[in-house]
């Protein structure tokens, strides 16, 4: 008798028990359920914005394929090389729209408040969303440094011979800072890249020219490092007098230039990968070419835009943690302005960095600094 009064007793107590939340290391069915939510309007949504790019895009450009002639087979394989490019720019507007959506969803049928009122904290909310944009963050991390530049030839490199007017680079005279002291001024570069016509290299002295030694043209022997000025002419400066020596035939000078300054002059960092990237950055460091500035913050650009995702979640979720009787009309409204914003800033920042008003890593990252501190504050606010 006394036994079966202790059962009971043990039961009662076990069915007054107040639920206990799993520990913050395990991954629940709560969790589940969530991450699944998240993953599939996620991808829905990735999918949705790549067709509209490619809609908008075919629409534009439609006239130009058939004026051109491009066989259909090559119009596909361009929209399906640029896949990588629009995935990694629509991805932190995919991330930040599922997050509201399912946020959204769980606080109006009132799912996040018994969760809450079991005990969940919004940092514990959080762990199944940020467990799918850490994995979406390391997708796009790939594929910013090495899957989008492996697809630049078939895409960009399409669109730019193609599709648009290229600007004829070699038409404009080309100045190079050889040295501390020392500008090489290039009229035409030759399509091989490894000669040049219309040469001259100026000495300076502090803000005195001290000699100019013009060329009718050029050739570099990348074996050997060597510089060959054709037909040169020297003009030597001193004291106000100007001695002139001409140098018929071929004149070798060994110059401080990296011997494929020409190449890298039409170089676009976006068909590198991280690491061709990083070589780049220093070769051009060492080359004295302009632009500079543009390089670095692409490259930073490169590490910093994958990370926009999970940045953009910390605030899609603390923004739609409360109960609202909002649609999904506004959760789309929200998603786009935020989304949208962080990629205005992305491209404005970035070209104050390419015109040297701000330093070029600073201009890659602040971004997702100030989408990190509206983060935090969304969060601090939500929580309390």
């Amino acid at each position: 008798m006394s036994d079966e009064r202790a059962t009971a007793d043990e039961t009662g107590s076990r069915v007054n028990r107040p639920p206990k939340l799993p520990g913050p290391g395990k991954f629940t069915i709560i969790d589940r359920y969530i991450a699944r939510q998240f993953l599939t309007i996620f991808l829905f949504s990735l999918a949705s914005f790549a067709a509209l790019f490619i809609i908008i895009n075919l629409v534009e450009n439609l006239d130009r394929f058939m004026d051109r002639q491009i066989p259909f087979d090559r119009i596909v394989i361009f929209y399906l090389s640029g896949l990588p490019d629009t995935f990694l720019l629509t991805s932190p507007l995919s991330a930040l729209l599922a997050s509201l959506f399912v946020t959204g969803k769980l606080s109006m049928q009132s799912e996040l408040p018994a969760l809450k009122s079991a005990g969940m904290s919004l940092s514990r909310l959080m762990k199944p969303f940020l467990v799918v944009t850490l994995a979406i963050t390391a997708f796009n991390t790939v594929n910013s440094c090495f899957i989008a530049p492996a697809m630049y030839d078939w895409s960009k490199g399409f669109e730019k011979r193609y599709l648009k007017k290229q600007k004829n680079n070699d038409a404009e005279p080309l100045h190079i800072r050889e040295s501390k002291n020392r500008i090489m001024t290039v009229a035409e570069i030759g399509p091989d890249r490894k000669s040049a016509k219309t040469v001259s290299l100026e000495t300076f002295n502090g803000s005195q020219i001290v000699e100019r030694l013009d060329a009718d043209s050029l050739r570099i022997i990348t074996r050997e490092k060597y510089w060959i000025f054709y037909n040169a002419k020297q003009r030597t400066f001193s004291n106000g007098i100007e001695t002139l020596a001409t140098r018929p035939g071929a004149d070798t000078l060994k110059l401080s230039l990296a011997t494929n300054t020409f190449k890298m002059i039409d170089t676009d960092p976006d068909e590198m990968n991280i690491v061709q990237h990083f070589d780049f950055i220093w070769q051009k460091a060492h080359s004295g070419l302009p632009g500079l500035e543009k390089t670095t913050v692409k490259l930073h650009t490169k590490l910093a835009l994958p990370l926009a995702s999970m940045i953009i979640v910390m605030i899609g979720v603390p923004l739609s943690s409360k109960k609202k009787r909002s649609g999904l009309a506004v959760e789309v409204s929200i998603s786009l302005l935020i989304g949208l914003s962080y990629l205005g800033m992305l491209r404005t920042i970035g070209s104050l960095g390419y015109d040297g008003l701000l330093n070029p890593v600073l201009a890659a990252w602040l971004p997702d600094l100030l989408f990190i501190i509206a983060g935090a504050f969304l969060y601090r606010s939500a929580d309390h």
